[in-house]
């Protein structure tokens, strides 16, 4: 084996290794605050039922479900975050109004029509959904979240629906059948839970999320419905879902579209007994991490997911004057068409990243610049330096591609995720209504 060749296996495993061991001191860093759930989702929280159905709202196959509902035995806490499109769903601007209560005790949901763009009709439907769910769960109307996720400019089929929530079972483990109920062009459920202790007692929190295209979120994402068995403030439950969003749902792209339904719900119905958890009570950082890690694995996984989709892109952001930078820097590279292209064909053009940075608006220092794709060095204080290019197109021949940039200006950091653009891409959304 030649000198070159030498090098190139050296650094291709010594990039594999510092990659595993970057995996390890997360994963090792995550234990000791919380314990992933096998199997977790929506209802694994103490107190929590779902279930769903077939209605006829999409068109049948079979194992298909288009309707579903999340229901808690007790009346919860509750917040929510939602688009700021101004073109909404009514559900949307519903439920928008409902959590600025603070109380709610079910959701029911439909796939396959988004209620929205259909004028009053809409609004009239929504309240009637939420009415239906209510009559069926023997709740009252006001404590019932309606959302819709699908079609725009069609309205919904309020006799399937009314007749739908009737055949609904509600089990203690029905939240995968919700989870798949909520489905549009996704390929595969997105569902998980955690386990986090306060003074020795242990609460569990779940959630199950869809999204596929349509995704450029501001201030939510497609659909997220999350669940906790603590008890938890409405003020301080509000707060820490914005917290997560934010650096979640918010961080992601696939295609730069934001859609006219994203809603985000938590529902925290306190279950599990113990102090009702609040901003600077002992459980307040606890239960805060583990909405974000929560948050941050359905965040991923949408990304993931992507319509057409062949690569997980993550791009860390270090050494910002802010946060914000940090932030608006990440998702100006995530969401860049060339840099997606890129992504797909493993080509490691790293002028689309560093052109994308220079238009995101963060504040930088072009000779301050460090670049690193898949943890090999590919520009240092803003020069290029050399590189094996056939290593770094092996490093981004597997499903993830991490892109990492320090900017050495102050101490900001951030994450964004995204997805690669491929053909696929087009050729299903050139023909997506029919």
């Amino acid at each position: 084996m030649c000198l070159a060749e030498r090098s190139f296996v050296a650094l291709r495993y010594s990039v594999i290794l510092r990659l595993i061991f970057r995996m390890m001191i997360v994963r090792c860093d995550l234990a000791t605050e919380l314990r992933w759930l096998e199997g977790g989702t929506i209802t694994s929280p103490k107190g929590f039922k779902a279930g769903a159905t077939y209605s006829g709202i999409r068109t049948y196959s079979e194992g298909k479900l288009d309707l579903g509902m999340a229901l808690s035995d007790y009346e919860c806490t509750a917040a929510g975050s939602f688009t700021t499109s101004k073109v909404r769903s009514s559900s949307v601007t519903l439920d928008q109004n409902r959590v600025l209560s603070g109380r709610a005790q079910a959701i029911v949901v439909n796939s396959g029509i988004a209620n929205a763009c259909v004028g009053d009709q809409g609004m009239k439907d929504a309240i009637d959904m939420a009415e239906a769910a209510a009559i069926s769960l023997d709740l009252d109307p006001e404590l019932v979240l309606p959302s819709s996720t699908g079609l725009i400019g069609v309205e919904l089929p309020m006799a399937l629906i009314r007749n739908g929530v009737k055949n609904i079972t509600m089990t203690y483990d029905g939240g995968h059948d919700l989870a798949r109920a909520i489905l549009t062009t996704d390929k595969r459920s997105k569902e998980v839970a955690v386990a986090f202790q306060v003074e020795g007692k242990t609460y569990v929190l779940g959630g199950i999320a869809k999204g596929s295209g349509m995704i450029h979120p501001n201030m939510a994402t497609m659909l997220g419905f999350l669940a906790t068995d603590a008890g938890v403030d409405s003020g301080f439950l509000q707060e820490s879902l914005t917290y997560a969003v934010n650096r979640s749902f918010n961080m992601i792209t696939v295609d730069g579209d934001t859609s006219t339904n994203d809603t985000v719900i938590i529902l925290a119905n306190g279950a599990a007994g113990g102090e009702q958890i609040a901003n600077g009570t002992a459980g307040s950082e606890s239960f805060r991490e583990a909405l974000l890690q929560v948050c941050v694995y359905l965040a991923k996984e949408i990304a993931r997911d992507g319509e057409g989709a062949t690569k997980l892109i993550q791009v860390d952001v270090e050494g910002a004057k802010n946060e914000n930078d940090a932030r608006i820097a990440a998702k100006a590279v995530a969401s860049s068409t060339l840099v997606k292209s890129a992504v797909h064909g493993g080509d490691p053009n790293w002028g689309r990243i560093i052109a994308a940075l220079g238009y995101s608006g963060a504040e930088l220092d072009e000779n301050l610049i460090d670049l690193y794709i898949n943890e090999v060095k590919i520009m240092e204080d803003g020069k290029p330096i050399p590189f094996f290019k056939e290593s770094v197109e092996v490093a981004m021949s597997g499903e993830s591609v991490t892109i990492r940039l320090d900017l050495k200006i102050e101490s900001g950091a951030a994450t964004a995720w995204g997805c690669d653009l491929s053909e696929e891409y087009v050729t299903f959304n050139s023909a997506y209504t029919t």
